[in-house]
Formats: structure tokens, sequence, C-alpha cells
């Protein structure tokens, strides 16, 4: 049979397994009871006898190919005939697995419904779905695939591994289905010069679309259609993730909504994180805030704007201010970097246990020597990092109004050793390229000015702004310190060829369990600042300088 997949039609036997491949699933509409897992027959018990007796031991050990077609026939068969005790009955939670397939007729009012498994792969069986959502007197086609994964109960039994994204791959726990005419009214986003942003001309906005409609839809003139959507629960909204429009059943007016995007930026940095894997990157207009373009390799998540990741190494430029504001550091004064420094317990060293002898802070921050920073945490206080970020850098306030949902960094008081690993851009401090480009931007223009992707005169809201800015003197050697670092330092490769009024810090953020550490890489060229993120693909020049100095050139 190859890969050919098959509906299933009403049959009085058991359907077969062929290859691997579950032959046959029952249609919508067949009457047909639950087959025996193990057994030949129709009965849910089977024809158990003496001779059996080894059935009746726990199995363990893999699944075997029959156990999981079978297991993956009975669900969907209970499933698509609409059978939800059934089908719940299948999985390892048979409570949970109830509640979201009641609401799949019921709530999403999808009917007609005809799984199509295809071929498995191990113990995970995918399944194309075709069904019509009815609302009223509107009906229309809905086809998607999923997916969905065997494993062994603990009485040995073979059950479905219950996920919410085996009903649908866009639901997430909490989550569930709705057909309504009530929602966020549709919007039509549209790019700084007017043109329409949609994810066919750009594959990773879609989040940021989600976005823009949750805050806008109304706002902006638009009258809500009867839709298909995702409606988001307690962990999704944690994550600040918007409800999911899914399918149009009847048409919704969008209203208008224009944005800071620049396209030739876009389809820039659409280009650049294609080519990567868990790749992210952000460009902004360094003056004003203005954001100029965002994308992500994963689609289905906002990592750029909402991630939530320790910055590693390109951290050091807050630090550096705040070092060379208190005194502690001044750019062409000796500093140390040795191979290790102890404080609080934990033993820090330099990447490859360099150290630099007779150097100055100019040589260990383009360097990036960890141990320079380090060193100076016996002459800081607690909170002397978070007051810095929030003061200076606007970060950690959680006060951001970009227009869609952000993290706005976080920079907690630590004490000791995490202290100490927080100069470092490790320990308990979290950013997003979002972030990053905007701490680029600070030290560009002299002033933190809040990143936004809809103007603020669209709805009236306030920016965040910061209390203070760096003084002339600061602000002048961390200039230089970030140019010297893009012509000599770690960010010369990936800077290479692009001149005037530039500056880049490189970063590696180290991750338990994870073999290679997210690569970090912020940087900006005259009124233009960008920073990018690849996770677990290694040093941030080599990774995230390329892609953020393609959008540097692509906006000079």
């Amino acid at each position: 049979m190859g890969n050919r997949k098959r509906a299933v039609g009403r049959r009085s036997t058991r359907p077969a397994v062929i290859g691997g491949m579950i032959a046959a699933v029952v249609a919508a509409g067949a009457g047909i009871g639950a087959y025996s897992l193990y057994g030949g027959s129709g009965s849910e018990d089977g024809d158990r006898t003496a001779s059996t007796a080894a059935e009746e031991k726990v199995r363990t050990g893999p699944l075997t190919e029959a156990e999981v077609t079978g297991t993956a026939e009975r669900f969907l068969t209970a499933w698509q005939e609409g059978e939800v005790t059934g089908a719940a009955a299948a999985t390892d939670d048979a409570k949970s697995a109830a509640a979201l397939l009641t609401g799949y007729s019921k709530d999403a009012r999808i009917k007609d419904v005809t799984l199509t498994p295809g071929k498995p792969s191990g113990d995970t069986v995918p399944f194309s779905v075709r069904a019509t959502v009815k609302h009223g007197k509107t009906a229309k086609p809905l086809t998607y695939d999923s997916e969905l994964t065997v494993v062994r109960g603990g009485d040995g039994t073979p059950r479905v591994d219950w996920r919410p994204a085996v009903v649908h791959p866009e639901l997430r726990d909490g989550d569930r289905l709705v057909t309504e005419e009530a929602g966020k009214a549709p919007v039509k986003a549209l790019d700084r010069d007017g043109g329409e942003l949609t994810t066919a001309a750009y594959p990773s906005l879609g989040p940021v679309l989600d976005g823009l409609r949750e805050r806008y839809g109304e706002k902006a003139g638009g009258k809500a259609g009867v839709e298909l959507r995702v409606v988001r629960g307690k962990e999704s909204k944690e994550q600040k993730l918007a409800d999911k429009t899914l399918l149009e059943v009847g048409k919704g007016t969008p209203g208008t909504v224009r944005t800071t995007l620049d396209p030739e930026l876009q389809a820039a940095a659409e280009e650049q994180v294609a080519g990567r894997a868990r790749a992210s990157v952000v460009a902004t207009r360094a003056s004003t805030g203005e954001i100029l373009a965002v994308a992500n390799s994963n689609p289905g998540f906002n990592t750029a704007f909402q991630g939530s990741l320790a910055p590693g190494s390109t951290m050091k430029v807050i630090t550096a201010s705040m070092l060379i504001e208190k005194g502690l550091a001044s750019m062409d004064e000796p500093h140390p970097c040795p191979k290790y420094f102890t404080y609080g317990g934990w033993k820090f060293q330099n990447d490859d246990e360099f150290e630099i002898s007779g150097g100055t802070f100019r040589t260990s921050f383009a360097r990036s020597c960890n141990t320079a920073f380090i060193s100076q945490a016996p002459e800081l206080a607690d909170d002397d990092l978070t007051e810095q970020a929030q003061q200076v850098f606007g970060l950690g306030k959680d006060d951001w109004s970009v227009g869609v949902p952000t993290f706005d960094g976080r920079v907690p008081v630590q004490s000791a050793a995490p202290m100490g690993a927080s100069l470092i851009g490790q320990g308990g401090v979290r950013m997003n390229p979002l972030n990053m480009a905007s701490v680029a931007a600070t030290v560009q223009s002299g002033a933190f000015h809040q990143p936004y992707l809809v103007a603020p005169s669209v709805d009236g809201r306030k920016l965040a702004t910061a209390e203070r800015t760096m003084s002339a003197a600061t602000l002048a050697q961390l200039r230089e310190l970030m140019s010297y670092t893009a012509s000599a330092g770690t960010a010369a490769g990936a800077m290479s060829g692009i001149g005037g009024d530039r500056g880049a810090k490189t970063g590696s953020a180290e991750v338990d369990g994870q073999e290679k550490p997210n690569g970090w890489f912020t940087a900006y060229r005259g009124d233009l600042a960008a920073a990018g993120v690849v996770q677990a693909a290694g040093h941030g020049g080599e990774t995230a300088g390329p892609m953020v100095a393609a959008l540097l050139r692509a906006g000079g």
C-alpha cells in the first residue's frame, strides 16, 4: 500500500491491518461496536478462554505494530462515530479527552467527520481530518492533519497518549475550539508603506497578526464574522498567546491597522530565519523605537517578542554601562581577565579558559571575558544591575505597550553566585531579541525609546519611559567598546564590510541539558538596531551574527 491513506468504510468484520497501516476506519454514520484490542471478534470482551491465560498478564516492553495500529483504530473509529466515551476510554486521560471531544461537536460545531490514518512511524500514527463546520444555514469544509502517539499504560494496555494537539495541532492544555459569532473583529494589517501583511507573503507573522486582531479588531472599525477559533485557556494566556482563527465560516468585515514594519526589511528577516532552526530576529529604528522587522523560524510562537531566554554576553552591554558609571571599569584602563574567578562559592571561567594578561577593559569587552565582569561582583550591591536595566534601558518593568503581546525582560535582584552570573547574562536574567535590539538602540541613540509596532497615536496609549540616561562620558565609552568589538573583537567576522557608525556585541548562553549554547548577537548601524538568537546552535558570532548583519546591510 505504500504511504497511501484510506478512509474507513462500513464493514461487518474487523478492518484489516496491512503493511503496518490501518486499512480502514469506520466512516461517519456507520454503526459498529468497539473492537477488542487483542481478540478477533466485535464483542467488547473478546473470546477469552483458559488457554489464553498468558494474555491475562500485564503486558510490558515495546509496543508491537499491531498494538499501535489497533489502539489508533479504536480511538479514531469511536471519535469519528461521535462515541465520545469510547474514544476517551482509548486514551490515558479519559476525563480530559471526553471534555475536548464533546466540545469538538457541541461548541466547535464540527460535523460529518472522516478520519483517515496514515502509515505509522514507530508509536506515532498520523491522520488527516475532513469535516464540515456548520453554523445556522452556513457550512464550510474543514481539513487538517494531526497525529497521535500510543503508549503503554500502567496496566499494560496500549492507550493514546492524550494531548489536546491530537484533536487539533493548534491546541494546548486548557484551550478549546469554538464556532461562534462572538470574538474579535478581523483586521487588515498594513506595513508602513500601506501594503497588506499576510502570512502568505511573510510566513512567520502569524502570532503578530493574531495579536493585532486581539487588540485592534473592534478599535479599527471591523465587524466580527462567524469563525472556528481556538479560545485560549489559562496556560496559553500566561504565555500571552492570542485566540487564533482556524476557519472563517461567515465573512466578517475587517478593520485596518497600519504597523511600523518595513516590507523590504521584513522580507529580509523572513529569509534569514527560514534557513536556520530555532532562529528569531528583530530590527528597530533606534531614534524612535519603531519596529521595522520581526521573524521567527517557528511560526507558531513569537520568540522574538515573547521569548524568555538567558541572553548570555550580550547582557555585558548593560553591565559595562553600570561598571563605567560606578568607576569600576574604564575603557583604556587596566582590567583583570584571569582564567577563573570564584564568587559566592561558584568557580567561573572564560570560554576555552582563556585569560588576558595586562589587558584593558576594552580588550576584555571585545573578547567577551566573563571573569572581567564577575571580578567586580564583590564591589556591587545586589540590586545594582536590576536598577541599571530598569532605569537606563527600560527593561524588566513589564510596562511596554508595543501593540501586541511582549515579554519585556527580567533582571531580578540576586545575591552571591547568581548575582555574579547575572552580570554575564546567565543566572535569572531573561531576554528576547526585541529586548536586546532595544539595548543596542539605547546605546546608538543615547536614550531608551520603547519599541512599538503600532503608533501610539492610533489608540492613545502611553509608551514606557526610562528614569534617566547615561552620562555623556559613559555613553561615549560604551559606543567605543561596541565599535571596537565590531571591528576587532568577537563580532568582527559577522560585521565585516559594514562601515559607518556601527557597534556590536556577541553572546553565548549555556542551557542545562543542551549540547550547544544559544547564540546571541546585538548590533546597530546608523539608525538601525537589530538583535537575534539561534537556539542550541553555538557561539553568537557564527550563528546569530550573520543573520543580524544581513539586516543591517539590507537597511543600509
